[in-house]
C-alpha cells in the first residue's frame, strides 16, 4: 500500500501575496520582509517559492509568501496550479494562508482586479494592496479606497512599493490583525469556493466595469512617458541598436568596474597563504591548507565582483521595465529560426544559469517549442563560465584600449556570449528543419509593464540573495570537490628517483594522462584534462582545480594566485582559445542534466542534450585549435 508523504508544516500565521506579473509584488515583499528571506522550491516541483517574516510586537513572527505571478486562477501552467493550490490549502508542505494580500497596479485596475475577485471566491480573506498609487495620482486618476473597499467587501489598502514607507500602512494592518487574533474585518469577504469558469469570468469583468464607471475611473490613462520612449526603444532599426548598446555596455562593465574589487581579494588571498603557511609545521597539512583549500577556493572567490556586477546590470534592466521590450525585438528573430517568441524569457533567464531557463521553459504550451528551448539553454553563457573566461582573458589577452575607449578584453567577452547565442540559433535552425512538418510558429503575445526607476533596496536584495548563492558553492560543493582533487593530486606520493613534477605520479595524474589522448586532438594538455573532471558538477570549479594542480605541481604557495601567470607560462595561445570555445559549448554541468530529466521525466533527452553539446563543442574546439595554430 502506498502512502503520502507526512510534511511538517509551520503553524505560524501564514500571509500569501499574490498578483499579477509586474504589478510590484516582490518589490512589496522585500520591503516587508528586507533580508529575512529563503527561497527554495515547492515539493515536488520546480517552482521557486519564497518566504520572508515579519516580527510582530510579541516577538512572534508572520509568515509571508511570494506567490509566482499569475493572470489566472484557472490552472492552465504550473505556476497557476501552484499558487492555485496554495490558496486553497491542498499544497503539499504547506497550510492554507490566513490571508491573502492581493496586489493590484493602480493605473490598471481593469486587468488587476480580476484576480482579486478570483482569489475572494477561493474563500481566503482578501486585502487589496492598492500598489503604485503614486504613479495614479500623477496621471490624474483618483482612486477612493474606501468606496472601492465597500464594492469589493474588501479592505483596500495603498501603498507604494518603491518607497521604504510605502508599505508601512499594510503592515501595521497586518500587525493589528494578528496581534488581536481577530479577523472580523475579512468575515464578509470570504465567500464559498467556486471553480473560476467562463460564466464566473464574464460576472467579474462585468463587475469591474460597474465598480469603474461608478468611481469615474472607466477611461484608460495611459502612461506617455512610456509610449514616448517605447517609440525609440521599440523601433525595428534603433531599437536593435539600442539593445545591442546596451549589451555591449553591460560587458564591457564586467571587466572595466571589476579590475580594483578583483585586485584586493587577490591580495588578501595571496596573504592569507603566505601568512599561514610558515605557521603549519605539518608539511602534508600544509599542503591541504595552502594548496588546497586557499588555492581552489581562493581562486574562484575572486571571480565574486564580476558576478555581482552582470547581476546587477541584469536586475536594474529588469526592474526598470526593458527586459520585455527586448523580448518584443527578438521575436521576429526567435521566429526565424523555429521558435514561439515564448522562448526568448527561458534563454534569457539562462544567461544567470540554465536550470532556471530550463524550469521557465514549462510555461511554453507547445511541446515541439518546449523541447527544442530546453536542447539550446545550455549554450546561452551561464554566469558560472564567467570565472573561466575572466581567468583565460586576462592571461592571453592583452590589456589594449581600442578606438572609443572599448577593452579588448571585453570585446573578446563580448564576442564568446555572441558565439553562444549564434550556435543556440543555428542548432534551433537545424532543428526547425528537421521537424518542419505540421509546426506553427506563434507570434509573441505579452505585456509591456511601464518604465520604472529601478529601487536601490530591491536591487541590493537581489545581489545580495546571489553573493549568498555563489558563497554557498564556494563554502559546499567547490569546497568539497577542491579537497577531494587535492587529496586525488597528492596521492600516491611520487617515489623516490621519480622525474617530473610529483603530482604526475598521483591518482589525478593517471587520470589526466588518460584523458589527455582524447583531448590532445584539440590541444588540452593533461592539467587541463584533470580540471574538466570536477567542472562536470559545476563550471565554476575548474579555475580552483587549476588553482590546485598547478600550486601542488610547482610546490610554491603563489602558483595559484598567480594561475593566469602560470597558465601563460605553460598554454599557447591556440591552447586558451579552444578551452574558451569548449566552455561556449560543452555541457559542463551535471545539476543541467539532472534538471532536464526532471522536466522531462525521462533520461532521452539528457542524454541526447550530453551527446549533440560534447560533439559540438569537440568539434568547435578542434577547429578553433587549428585554425589558431595555423594563422596565430
Amino acid at each position: 500500500m502506498q502512502t503520502s508523504p507526512l510534511y511538517f508544516v509551520d503553524s505560524s500565521p501564514l500571509v500569501a501575496l499574490i498578483g499579477n506579473p509586474n504589478c510590484g509584488k516582490t518589490a512589496i515583499f522585500n520591503l516587508l520582509t528586507g533580508s529575512r528571506q529563503k527561497v527554495a522550491n515547492y515539493s515536488g516541483v520546480t517552482v521557486e517559492r519564497k518566504e520572508g517574516k515579519i516580527t510582530q510586537d510579541d516577538g512572534k513572527s508572520i509568515r509571508l509568501l511570494d506567490l509566482p505571478g499569475v493572470y489566472s486562477l484557472y490552472p492552465r501552467s504550473l505556476d497557476e496550479r501552484v499558487t492555485h493550490d496554495v490558496l486553497k490549502g491542498i499544497a503539499a508542505g504547506e497550510k492554507k494562508p490566513d490571508i491573502a494580500v492581493c496586489v493590484v497596479d493602480a493605473t490598471n485596475l481593469r486587468r488587476t482586479l480580476r484576480l482579486a475577485l478570483a482569489v475572494q471566491r477561493l474563500g481566503v480573506p482578501c486585502i487589496l494592496a492598492l500598489n503604485m498609487s503614486d504613479l495614479a495620482k500623477k496621471r490624474g486618476i483618483e482612486i477612493d479606497t474606501q468606496a472601492l473597499s465597500i464594492a469589493l467587501n474588501m479592505p483596500v489598502i495603498s501603498t507604494i512599493g518603491i518607497e521604504p514607507q510605502g508599505v508601512q500602512p499594510l503592515k501595521q494592518f497586518l500587525l493589528n490583525e494578528f496581534n488581536q487574533n481577530t479577523f472580523e474585518s475579512f468575515i464578509q469577504s470570504s465567500q464559498k469556493y467556486v471553480p473560476e469558469q467562463s460564466d464566473c469570468q464574464i460576472q467579474d469583468t462585468d463587475k469591474i466595469q460597474t465598480i469603474l464607471s461608478q468611481m469615474g475611473l472607466d477611461e484608460i490613462n495611459p502612461d506617455m512617458i512610456s509610449e514616448r520612449i517605447d517609440h525609440w526603444v521599440l523601433h525595428p532599426l534603433w531599437g536593435s541598436l539600442i539593445l545591442g548598446l546596451v549589451l555591449f555596455v553591460v560587458f564591457q562593465s564586467v571587466f572595466v568596474l571589476a579590475n580594483e574589487p578583483m585586485q584586493a581579494i587577490k591580495d588578501l588571498s595571496n596573504w592569507t597563504g603566505e601568512s599561514l603557511g610558515p605557521h603549519i609545521g605539518i608539511e602534508l597539512l600544509r599542503s591541504l591548507v595552502v594548496d588546497g583549500l586557499i588555492a581552489g577556493v581562493g581562486g574562484v572567490l575572486v571571480f565574486l565582483p564580476q558576478i555581482l556586477i552582470l547581476f546587477f546590470f541584469i536586475l536594474i534592466l529588469e526592474e526598470s521595465g526593458y527586459l520585455p521590450r527586448a523580448a518584443y525585438l527578438l521575436d521576429r528573430l526567435m521566429g526565424s529560426v523555429g521558435l514561439s517568441g515564448r522562448s526568448f524569457i527561458p534563454l534569457l533567464s539562462s544567461f544567470a544559469c540554465a536550470i532556471p531557463g530550463i524550469m521557465a521553459a514549462r510555461t511554453i504550451t507547445n511541446t515541439r517549442d518546449r523541447i527544442v528551448t530546453i536542447l539550446i539553454s545550455p549554450l546561452m553563457t551561464c554566469s558560472a563560465r564567467l570565472p573561466v573566461y575572466t581567468l583565460l582573458i586576462t592571461a592571453f589577452i592583452p590589456e589594449k584600449t581600442m578606438a572609443l575607449g572599448l577593452s579588448m578584453r571585453g570585446l573578446v567577452l563580448f564576442a564568446l556570449y555572441a558565439l553562444g547565442i549564434v550556435g543556440a540559433m543555428a542548432v534551433a535552425w537545424v532543428l526547425k528543419s528537421l521537424t518542419r512538418a505540421g509546426h506553427v510558429t506563434r507570434p509573441l503575445m505579452m505585456e509591456l509593464p511601464n518604465y520604472h526607476w529601478p529601487t536601490l533596496h530591491n536591487v541590493g536584495i537581489g545581489l545580495w540573495q546571489r553573493a549568498k548563492i555563489f558563497l554557498n558553492r564556494v563554502g559546499g560543493v567547490i569546497l568539497v570537490l577542491t579537497i577531494g582533487l587535492w587529496f586525488l593530486a597528492s596521492f600516491p606520493t611520487a617515489p623516490v628517483g621519480f622525474e617530473g613534477a610529483p603530482i604526475e605520479a598521483s591518482f589525478a595524474g593517471y587520470i589526466g594522462h588518460a584523458l589527455s589522448h582524447l583531448f590532445e586532438p584539440i590541444g588540452f594538455n593533461w592539467q587541463i584534462s584533470v580540471a574538466l573532471i570536477p567542472g562536470m558538477a559545476a563550471r565554476e570549479v575548474v579555475v580552483g582545480a587549476l588553482g590546485t594542480v598547478y600550486a601542488i605541481a610547482s610546490n610554491s604557495a603563489n602558483a595559484s594566485n598567480e594561475l593566469g601567470h602560470v597558465l601563460t607560462q605553460t598554454w599557447s595561445l591556440p591552447t586558451a582559445l579552444s578551452l574558451l570555445v569548449w566552455f561556449v559549448f560543452a555541457p559542463q554541468c551535471l545539476s543541467t542534466i539532472a534538471t532536464v530529466k526532471r522536466e522531462t521525466g525521462s533520461w532521452k533527452l539528457p542524454i541526447v542534450m550530453l551527446l549533440y553539446l560534447f560533439s559540438l563543442a569537440y568539434l568547435a574546439s578542434w577547429i578553433t585549435y587549428r585554425l589558431s595554430s595555423i594563422y596565430l
